[in-house]
């Protein structure tokens, strides 16, 4: 019986060659992507800046609507075809400035990255999954581990992580590029009757898939992480489950995780994902998390 840890954990990034968080406050951020600095909307950062000035490349200054909005004002080129970063010996993906203030990965799940390569350990034929894949970042770390599924609704995302992956020349890798609305997906592979050895997902509050279907978070999370639970097995290595901008605490998602996963071997745990400013111990918080590990 999978064990419950009330205690929440931590998750901090700590920033690498490619991304740095250089400082943050009143409602904004300070970030490196590789040669390039920027300025973006963060509420969380509730506290004053350290530095005196940020001298950035851009900024993405937000429209009047709660919801999104925005553009980006650059104070000196920057390449908008983007530019090469990497993570790890192996991953490399584009960042470039998109019109939802996101550069094209995020940087936060580099702990996520790890915490999965831990789970799976010296395996090299495991069947993972990443739902909501976006720009594969996640699919490379998985892939020297055996084959994976990335999905996502997005053709224009599985297109970039389709790139990614041949820019690292892991075109060999056995990867399975779909562009599936990914609550349909699960539930078609659990009528199919198959099983993964971990599953990633890190679902929108709101989306819409490629047929139109539309996703909202609180309706959809408990069916989707439900067909889940049933792609994994007492053999099985993880689950991990993040949420982004939502009114919500990392107690509800481990609620369901709880129910779900009772009849399994391994832990249940949940928390926040976080970053830390370079030059401080200061972290910003950026998601909230649940999963389910049982490693061999």
């Amino acid at each position: 019986m999978a064990q419950m840890r009330r205690d929440p954990v931590l998750m901090v990034g700590e920033g690498w060659d490619a991304y740095r968080l250089l400082d943050s406050g009143h409602g904004r951020k300070f970030e490196q992507y590789g040669d390039y600095r920027f300025i973006r909307p963060e509420p969380q950062a509730m506290w004053s800046p350290r530095l005196p000035e940020w001298d950035a490349d851009g900024e993405f200054v937000p429209g009047s609507d709660e919801d999104g909005g925005g553009r980006w004002q650059f104070a000196r080129d920057v390449p908008q075809d983007g530019w090469t970063l990497r993570w790890g010996d192996e991953a490399r993906f584009t960042a470039q400035c998109t019109p939802f203030r996101h550069l094209g990965f995020f940087p936060d799940m580099a702990p996520v990255w790890e915490w999965m390569g831990r789970q799976l350990g010296d395996a090299r034929d495991a069947e993972t999954m990443n739902l909501f894949g976006y720009t594969g970042v996640g699919t490379q770390a998985l892939s020297r581990f055996g084959r994976v599924t990335h999905v996502d609704a997005s053709k224009k995302s599985v297109a970039q992580a389709r790139e990614n992956a041949a820019m690292a020349g892991l075109d060999d890798r056995p990867i399975r590029w779909l562009v599936e609305d990914a609550m349909k997906y699960a539930a078609r592979e659990v009528r199919r009757g198959r099983r993964y050895d971990g599953i990633i997902l890190d679902p929108p509050k709101f989306g819409r898939g490629p047929d139109g279907e539309v996703w909202r978070l609180e309706e959809g999370l408990p069916e989707l992480v439900s067909d889940c639970r049933q792609l994994l097995d007492a053999d099985s290595r993880f689950l991990f489950l993040t949420v982004y901008a939502v009114r919500m605490s990392s107690l509800s998602l481990v609620g369901l995780l709880q129910e779900l996963f009772a009849e399994l071997p391994g832990t249940i745990e949940h928390g926040d994902l976080a970053v830390q400013e370079d030059g401080s111990g200061r972290l910003l918080p950026t998601a909230i998390f649940a999963r389910w590990s049982n490693p061999r």
